[in-house]
């Protein structure tokens, strides 16, 4: 048989999420090799993988047959009970023609919106509906003929055969028929043989391809084994019966079917009349209206021209014009005139709504027309934002504006668009998180019953951002344990086949699309959770031509929000986006390293470089922003050395001096790529975009063709070839991790407005800021901390002063009742409406007589209690809480009813009023004041119980916990010291029967778990108690982004001081500066001790002792003074 002759047209790849795993381009390579012709694409229940798939085999000239393997219910896709329904039949589709490709998209669709139960079901409805221009064949084991005749139902079989041929029309049904070596399927093979014969029905061959090679076999059982949580060796593990169920070739499938041979050329036959075709490119936009507007681009002009005026005043600049009607004649020109007008609308529908729009992210930063009217708020003009980066003649992609709005308004516009277009043309989208190559080495190993250590070590050397391949490139020391252990060369070459599989699907955290026409007639969907989305990715819808958006939540614009309508209060005209952004007392805060709350720039790392880098305009910030990443950090010292000395500032050739001028001869952005493209070697705008494309995704066929390009037009502008050729090799290098300055730039001038709100309206800020993430106690506590920092009191509480969330007035902060666990919104909006309506709380009784109901339960009174709400009301905490549910049960409506009718009884007065005596007690000691404190809100409020040796943690140079966590770039194994209260600790027992135990260990900033391994837990075990307070010393680790510190020693607070006694003070300082200074040698006088002295001569890079042999007693009072004499950089003990 001629290899043309056999199509696979049952295939499941990747996308049948880990049950197939025929990844599609391997798929593509296999077919060709074979010299087959054709293939299909029939995944379980979805088309996630249709779009990839057709296009990856028109690439290599093998037909694409799209398709599916539906799941049908047993009755109807509406019955849901689990006897019954719970086992559906498969039934394989293929799409003959577009009509059917609609009609299977409607199938699927409707499957999953309508009957989803346990799986996505068709029901005969349906099919009976949505048959047109499709073929089916019968399926596999799990379809219901096979089930029939498995179960000896021979005539309700040929029955069900007749009813499927009816529905689908003579030659569209095809009884299938499979034989990969189960005792079931050639048990059931004459009976499909008869049937076929008494029919009519004609017969194909099909073989159930879920791996692509028989080799990969393996693969598909560790595959299973990593979505149902087993090992290859667990007797239980769910696995395929035989190895046969790759892709074969026409003579393998002969072989098994002879004497049915035409069941196997019929595959072709199907293939040949199959033919689906996408159309890519064409933009499918919804059509903008607006009452009383006939022509879109008039509107269009008018809404930029008016915009320009409102920007630029009445006689905007030339250049600011000349800029306007060139983006307006390509944006009209390339046909987007819709899309800026829908983009504007939604934008519009926010600010008139009171939702704050961000000024802007991504390359659409970098359009006038998009500042002009509102899209955007930072001004490409100014800041030098190519359009061209976004939108350019020589685009084939859609142009891609990314919206931030305020996290509490996003739905709101979501909901807008939805009811504006129709909810039938407007969906989510979906997302698949895939297996990263980190966590495919662990996967794989665990599925291998690897040992722990082995697989901890080889994932280790893996860079969450990177791929396997390039971790072996970039790690030594795992590229050695593949060529020296078999082990890990088995493991890593497993988990290479496996790495990048999809996993699950998802929803796209931020993505929309809105088409023309009914999105159901274009593209499945589904749903996940209550959420519809397509079963598209952003990707392929663009490809599409559908019009996707990003609406991304940020918390900063709420922050920013509540801000300003706080500061309004007293400056009516207040306008955030009117401030100046050359405030050089807010740049002098950054660089101090007050960084805290500020966007985009308070982690660890990024206050390290903004102190370094000591930032003077917004251009400034633009450049950290961009440079702060794996790839560009390398290129921070050298911006920072020529930013101090701009002498030093060297350009290859001198017309790169005005492209790079602003950035002291550093590539930070894209748009300097294309510029250097540009004016080096004469490219267009657009040209130069599809080369920067080409070096980011690295398609080495492109830049080889370029370079030749490159360097000739060069040459042509007076460049030698060697510098070219050097010029372009620094663009290839550095244009993979380059980034977009219209993004940078928005983002930064985001950044800015946080700064500039804290530098000069810090309490109101802070409020807002730390109103923000109440329900992050971690984050809070560390707000709270810088708060304190800055001579902000922090008030506890307060039932008659605290609103919802926090509140400055006066220097103080109030603390906001939504810090507290278990008073919700409805419980403190009564407590503020009640309090403003009829004044004031008087006490415990007062306040449960007037708030009583739904809103205030038992837990919610206590934690108002535990939180201190209720101080200075009459009675101590101790007393509130040992008599809160008396008071409680005596003031509810009910109970008061039967009090009072008994003390008129008694009394013959009519009362309504009774004071509860409660008797008095001792109130708790301050250590259990903090700890009702922290179960109440998750933080200390009257104090902190590592407060007393903030001082200890300064001199020993511990990081904050806070620190740790948040630090984006922390290496594993790098060492590290926190001094920490105990949180929590879980015993453990190994394999080998010793104790080991995992600790929560906490601070002000957050909380970390810590590992104690058994040597160390048998010698420092007991200091671990709920509680205690410890400095511990270790080594950082990363497993999958979870930090976690593998603790090296533990000293107790007891053992605070012997430690202290027992190490050196060190002082670091050069060999010529290390003549010891008299304040010094005077303050060992005052404090005498047994803390040597010792001085790090950083030139010399050695420690040595002074011949005088000082020493003293390390105490706060001593450190303070330490302080006056040198820079805590300088001094430490070690």
């Amino acid at each position: 048989m001629r290899n043309d002759e056999f199509v696979n047209l049952h295939v499941h790849t990747e996308y049948s999420l880990l049950d197939g795993a025929c990844r599609i381009k391997k798929l593509i390579e296999r077919v060709k090799e074979l010299g087959q012709t054709a293939v299909a694409i029939t995944d379980h229940g979805n088309m996630y993988g249709a779009v990839e798939f057709w296009s990856a085999a028109r690439a290599e000239g093998i037909k694409p047959v799209i398709g599916c393997e539906v799941y049908v219910a047993r009755r109807t896709r509406h019955d849901r009970e689990p006897k019954l329904d719970s086992s559906p039949y498969h039934l394989i589709l293929l799409c003959e023609n577009n009509e059917g490709y609609k009609n299977l998209v409607k199938l699927v669709s409707i499957a999953s919106l309508e009957g989803f139960y346990n799986r996505p079901r068709v029901d005969l409805e349906l099919l009976k509906k949505y048959h047109s221009g499709l073929i089916c064949m019968s399926a596999c084991l799990a379809g219901e003929i096979p089930r029939l005749l498995a179960d000896g139902h021979y005539d309700a079989a040929k029955e069900t055969a007749l009813r499927y041929r009816d529905i689908f029309g003579e030659g569209n049904y095809f009884i299938e028929i499979q034989n990969h070596g189960i005792k079931e399927e050639l048990k059931i093979l004459p009976l499909l043989y008869r049937l076929s014969a008494e029919t009519g029905i004609e017969l194909v061959a099909t073989n159930d391809c879920h791996y692509i090679n028989r080799k990969d076999a393996q693969m598909q059982n560790i595959l299973i084994c990593i979505q149902t949580g087993k090992t290859l060796d667990d007797p239980n593990a769910l696995r395929f019966e035989t190895e046969e169920f790759f892709v074969k070739s026409a003579e393998e499938m002969a072989e098994l079917f002879k004497g049915h041979e035409e069941a196997v050329t019929n595959t072709a036959a199907i293939a040949e009349r199959c033919n689906v075709e996408f159309e890519f490119g064409n933009i499918k936009l919804p059509k903008f209206t607006v009452d009383g507007i006939t022509d879109n681009k008039e509107y269009f002009r008018k809404l930029c021209r008016e915009g320009m005026a409102e920007r630029y005043g009445a006689e905007p600049p030339e250049k600011v014009k000349a800029r306007l009607e060139y983006e307006l004649d390509v944006i009209i020109k390339m046909g987007y005139t819709d899309y800026y007008l829908i983009v504007w609308d939604f934008i519009h529908y926010a600010r008139e709504h009171g939702i704050p729009v961000g000024p802007g992210r991504g390359s659409g930063a970098g359009s006038l027309c998009a500042y002009c009217i509102g899209i955007t708020g930072i001004d490409p003009i100014k800041f030098n934002l190519l359009f061209e980066r976004f939108l350019n003649p020589e685009r084939v992609s859609m142009p891609d504006f990314d919206i931030d709005f305020c996290i509490e308004g996003r739905q709101s516009v979501k909901d807008y668009v939805i009811e504006r277009y129709g909810k039938d043309y407007v969906s989510e989208i979906i997302a698949f998180d895939t297996l990263k190559a980190r966590a495919a080495v662990r996967d794989v190993g665990r599925v291998l019953g690897m040992s722990y250590q082995l697989c901890d070590k080889a994932a280790k050397e893996i860079d969450t951002r990177m791929t396997l391949d390039e971790a072996m490139k970039e790690s030594e020391e795992l590229e050695s344990m593949y060529h020296t252990d078999r082990d890990v060369r088995r493991l890593i070459d497993i988990a290479r086949q496996l790495e990048g599989m999809p996993r699950h699907a998802s929803t796209h955290a931020a993505g929309v699309v809105i088409s023309a026409v009914p999105l159901s007639d274009l593209v499945p969907l589904q749903k996940n959770d209550e959420t519809v989305v397509t079963q598209y990715t952003m990707g392929v819808l663009e490809s599409l031509g559908l019009l996707k958006m990003d609406f991304l939540g940020l918390r900063n614009l709420t922050i920013i929000r509540d801000t300003v309508n706080e500061i309004r209060r007293t400056e009516p005209d207040f306008d955030i986006d009117s401030v100046p952004t050359d405030d050089a007392g807010v740049y002098k805060m950054m660089t101090a390293g007050d960084t805290e709350g500020i966007f985009q720039f308070e982690s660890e790392g990024m206050t390290a470089r903004v102190m370094e880098l000591a930032p003077e305009r917004l251009e400034d910030l633009i450049v950290i922003i961009s440079l702060y990443r794996p790839g560009p950090m390398k290129s921070i010292p050298v911006y920072i050395e020529n930013k101090k000395h701009p002498d030093k500032v060297t350009y290859k050739h001198p017309l790169l001096r005005e492209i790079l001028e602003d950035t002291y001869g550093c590539m930070v952005y894209q748009e300097q790529v294309m510029e250097i493209c540009r004016k080096l070697a004469g490219y267009s705008y657009g040209h130069a975009d599809i080369v920067r494309r080409a070096m980011a995704k690295k398609k080495h066929d492109v830049m080889m063709k370029e370079r030749e390009s490159f360097v000739n037009g060069a040459s042509e502008n007076g460049v030698s070839e060697e510098t070219a050729n050097s010029i372009f090799d620094e663009m290839v290098s550095f244009a993979s991790y380059a980034f977009n300055k219209s993004h940078a730039a928005a983002y930064a001038y985001l950044a800015y407005q946080t700064a500039y709100l804290k530098y000069h309206y810090r309490g109101i800020y802070m409020s807002a800021l730390m109103s923000s993430v109440m329900g992050v106690s971690s984050k809070l506590a560390e707000y709270i901390n810088s708060c304190s920092e800055n001579d902000i009191e922090i008030l506890r509480p307060d039932i008659n002063r605290s609103n919802k969330g926090f509140t400055y007035a006066d220097g103080k902060m109030y603390f906001g009742l939504l810090a507290i666990k278990n008073a919700g919104s409805g419980l403190a909006d009564r407590i503020i409406g009640e309090r403003n309506e009829n004044g004031s709380y008087k006490s415990l009784q007062d306040f449960c007589e007037r708030v009583s109901g739904r809103e205030l339960n038992k837990k919610a009174l206590e934690n108002l209690i535990k939180a201190g709400a209720f101080d200075g009301l009459g009675l101590n905490r101790r007393q509130m809480l040992e008599s809160y549910e008396t008071i409680m049960e005596m003031t509810g409506a009910g109970a008061r009813g039967v009090i009072e009718g008994q003390l008129n009884f008694l009394e013959g007065t009519d009362t309504t009023e009774m004071n509860i005596r409660i008797p008095y007690k001792q109130e708790y000691d301050h250590k259990t004041i903090l700890a009702l404190e922290r179960d109440a809100t998750g933080m200390y409020l009257s104090g902190h119980p590592l407060s007393p040796y903030s001082w200890l943690a300064e001199i020993m140079h511990a990081r904050s916990i806070g620190s740790i966590v948040e630090d984006k770039y922390i290496k594993d194994g790098v060492s590290v010291k926190i001094l920490c209260s105990v949180e929590s600790s879980k015993l453990h027992m190994t394999r080998n029967g010793d104790k080991m135990c995992f600790v929560t260990f906490t601070d002000r900033t957050g909380e970390i778990e810590g590992v104690v391994f058994p040597d160390l837990f048998m010698l420092n075990g007991s200091k671990l108690t709920e509680d205690a307070i410890v400095l511990v010393s270790g080594r950082i680790s990363v497993k999958d982004d979870r930090i976690t510190v593998i603790c090296g020693a533990i000293t107790a607070e007891k053992e605070f001081d012997r430690l202290v006694s027992n190490m050196k003070l060190c002082i670091k300082t050069s060999s010529a500066d290390a003549a010891l200074k008299p304040e010094l040698i005077q303050l060992c006088g005052r404090f005498s001790g047994d803390t040597a002295v010792c001085c790090y001569l950083t030139d010399m890079k050695k420690t040595v002792i002074p011949r005088s042999k000082l020493s003293l007693k390390i105490t706060e009072e001593s450190f303070e003074a330490l302080k006056n004499i040198y820079d805590t950089s300088q001094i430490g003990l070690i």
